[in-house]
């Protein structure tokens, strides 16, 4: 059977998206994905395994995933009330979107604001639902543009706003003062606080989530070392947390996982700390030597660099591909990203191959 069979069952939305398909293929270095370089020590890695191993492979996983809830807690604050996990920030974004997707008043539907670029799944997730998305590019600095967003605020009255500090992908941090006056322009709204790469940033803004009663957090163990533990969180009032636990699958999130993130955020911070200092380290060091190439590199708070091409990215992107080596590239976006990669931190010996294969397209 093919899909227009079921055409007039399908979403029309649908019909503008794409599936989110990471790039595949043979590359013997992938820099592509924001992932932590592989630095884990021999102990760390056998706890680990010894916590997925662990666990009644018979029985289902807890379904309120109480001891990860509450290592969360301990990692960020607040309350285990005030905790949802999900199988990854994906699936707490959709989560949050398929509860809160109610249309205000007169509206024919519901409707978030993003600044643009930023983490593709707010657009995607939104979209698949249903859900309006209105877009505001970031300024030339890659900072939040606060009159374009107040504007668009009001033009739309928004369910969700997302802001991912550091973003993804440009690497920046917001301004608290843009983001504070962002929230301010939005309180009928729920602002949601990205912090997915928090781990190699100077300073949070979680502390916004106590100033302000629309603001909520998202959190992840995947850039620090455990993406295959697909482990995501949001962080926000308990009374919400209630409401959207109601669209939560209830055994979402396996034992293996629910019991390696545990064991992460409780006894392997001094893990955590050593792999963040070693990409922090190469981060700064890569981007002195793209910046020597004559690549454009602006600072970055998070675990990769987005890096500006004098040539198309397009042909960088693909040099590097023949290398073996897999970059992101966001020429397909054009405009001002036609000439963005966004590469992430790997092993000193990895940013090294990147850097002699880059030599030839500076």
């Amino acid at each position: 059977m093919t899909a227009s069979r079921f055409a007039n069952l399908l979403r029309p939305e649908l019909a503008d998206l794409a599936a989110y398909v990471p790039h595949t293929g043979d590359f013997e270095i992938r820099l592509d994905g924001n992932e932590a370089p592989p630095l884990l020590s021999p102990d760390a890695r056998a706890a680990v395994a010894q916590a997925l191993a662990a666990g009644a492979l018979e029985r289902y996983p807890d379904p309120r995933a109480t001891e990860l809830r509450e290592a969360i807690t301990s990692h960020v604050g607040g309350t285990s009330d005030e905790v949802l996990v999900g199988t990854g920030s994906d699936e707490v974004i959709a989560l949050l979107l398929t509860a809160l997707s109610q249309p205000r008043a007169g509206a024919e539907a519901a409707t978030i604001v993003t600044p643009s670029p930023t983490f593709v799944m707010y657009r995607l997730s939104a979209a698949a639902r249903g859900i309006r998305v209105h877009e505001v590019p970031l300024d030339d600095r890659w900072d939040l543009d606060v009159a374009q967003m107040r504007a668009a605020i009001t033009s739309t009255n928004p369910n969700i706003v997302f802001l991912a500090s550091p973003n993804n992908p440009t690497g920046t941090r917001m301004s608290e003062d843009r983001i504070r006056a962002v929230i301010e322009a939005a309180p009928e709204a729920l602002v949601v606080l990205d912090e997915a790469y928090v781990a190699f940033a100077p300073a949070s803004v979680a502390h916004l989530r106590h100033a302000y009663p629309n603001v909520a957090l998202l959190g992840t163990v995947s850039k620090i070392g455990f993406a295959a533990l697909r482990v995501g969180w949001f962080v926000g009032p308990a009374e919400l947390v209630r409401e959207i636990d109601k669209v939560r699958q209830p055994y979402n999130l396996p034992t293996p996982s629910q019991r390696a993130a545990t064991l992460v955020l409780c006894e392997l911070r001094a893990e955590i700390e050593r792999v963040v200092a070693h990409v922090v380290a190469e981060r700064e060091r890569l981007g002195r030597e793209l910046a020597r190439l004559g690549f454009g590199v602006p600072p970055s708070d998070a675990n990769f660099l987005w890096v500006e091409t004098k040539r198309p990215a397009k042909d960088v992107f693909e040099g590097l591909a023949a290398n073996k080596i897999l970059v992101r590239s966001f020429h397909a976006r054009g405009g001002r990203l036609a000439n963005h990669l966004r590469i992430t931190i790997g092993t000193r010996e990895e940013n090294d191959r990147l850097l002699e294969v880059l030599t030839r397209w500076a």
